[in-house]
């Protein structure tokens, strides 16, 4: 079969790439198309063009490049109808990809798309347009299937991708320590904006704890020079680069900021702090946009505070440090904590998402 898949950031390239490596066991003569990245390429799907070009995040940066994202989407369609695929594959990537869809469907391909777009979240409205251009919708959150049945749309739950790229992770000879104290892991995100806001908070913990040495993951988007400016007073603080499970496999605590890294260091057995500070202006619209209870993943697929949120106003140093002091001392919290992130695992965990999400691609593809 010929599969054309598109995803179009750094997590749709590392869930793209499995998807790929199933797909090519399940049907050994598959021709793969895709626009992603290096790890889809590596697995053996033909890049057509890099997520790199792709990876528009922000509303200002989403305008000032509007033009170049229509060309995109026009380029994407183009090759799509060169190419006739026997199914399109959509992973993630809402903007870009309920426009392809959309149009898809109106030019009789079939339409999967893998990891739904978090309509939970905000935007509700968006699940009718879903509904009529997806053919099959591959959720990983268990909660997503209640979501969808409200809206009569049936949906199947895969599972969640991230937990056979932990499992993998976890099964590697460990690393070479990062340091010789206990590790607090500090992961701040990937937005300069939103970290030179959240980070300053989050680093006055280590003064309170000298014996522990506190360790940022730096994302890609961020220079050496901004974090070191942040970073650089404190003697207990240091960075890593491309190194996050590393560091998440090695530490005894973490702060993190919303977002799937919630989820990852709760999937490493790291107990965690979540911390979002973000602009003011922003903040108060997203208060009265998203109808979610909480904001970090580990929270909402239990549907319950296994992990503590400090949002906005209450990301302070003192509400911070009653929180990552009760983490590292005391031992009953831990073991909550520990407990509830085993349920968590079990939840996630119970099915090979790759695997199952293939197959069902794979079943979709051949039906005549």
């Amino acid at each position: 079969m010929k599969y054309y898949i598109i995803a179009g950031e750094a997590s749709g390239d590392l869930h793209g790439s499995n998807l790929v490596k199933q797909l090519r066991q399940i049907d050994t003569a598959a021709d793969i198309r895709s626009w992603g990245g290096d790890m889809m390429e590596a697995a053996g799907a033909h890049v057509v063009k890099h997520y790199k070009e792709l990876a528009f995040m922000g509303f200002v940066e989403v305008v000032m490049n509007l033009r170049t994202i229509l060309r995109n989407i026009d380029t994407c369609k183009k090759d799509i109808t060169a190419w006739q695929p026997d199914v399109l594959v959509l992973i993630d990537y809402p903007g870009f990809n309920m426009r392809i869809a959309e149009w898809g469907k109106q030019q009789g391909f079939k339409i999967v798309y893998y990891i739904s777009p978090q309509v939970w979240a905000w935007k509700e409205n968006r699940v009718k347009k879903l509904k009529q251009s997806v053919d099959k919708m591959l959720c990983i959150l268990p909660f997503e299937q209640a979501f969808y049945h409200k809206w009569n749309y049936e949906v199947e739950y895969v599972g969640h991708p991230l937990v056979e790229v932990v499992k993998a992770a976890k099964e590697k000879p460990a690393d070479a320590p990062l340091s010789d104290k206990p590790i607090i892991a500090v992961l701040p995100g990937s937005r300069k904006q939103e970290v030179s806001v959240k980070l300053p908070i989050m680093l006055t913990m280590a003064k309170h704890f000298p014996d522990y040495q506190f360790i940022v993951a730096q994302a890609p988007s961020l220079d050496d020079h901004f974090l070191e400016a942040l970073t650089g007073q404190h003697p207990n603080v240091s960075m890593v680069k491309g190194q996050t499970y590393t560091l998440l496999r090695q530490a005894t605590a973490a702060l993190v900021t919303s977002g799937t890294a919630t989820l990852e260091t709760a999937l490493f057995g790291v107990p965690e702090v979540v911390c979002y500070k973000g602009n003011p202006i922003s903040y108060f619209f997203a208060k009265h946009l998203i109808k979610v209870k909480y904001i970090s993943l580990v929270n909402l697929v239990m549907d319950k505070l296994v992990v503590k949120e400090l949002i906005q106003h209450d990301l302070t140093e003192e509400n911070l440090l009653k929180e990552l002091r009760l983490l590292l001392k005391d031992t009953n919290v831990r073991k909550v904590v520990m407990n509830d992130y085993a349920a968590l695992w079990h939840k996630l965990g119970e099915k090979d998402a790759s695997r199952r999400a293939a197959e069902v691609i794979y079943e979709y593809a051949v039906e005549r």
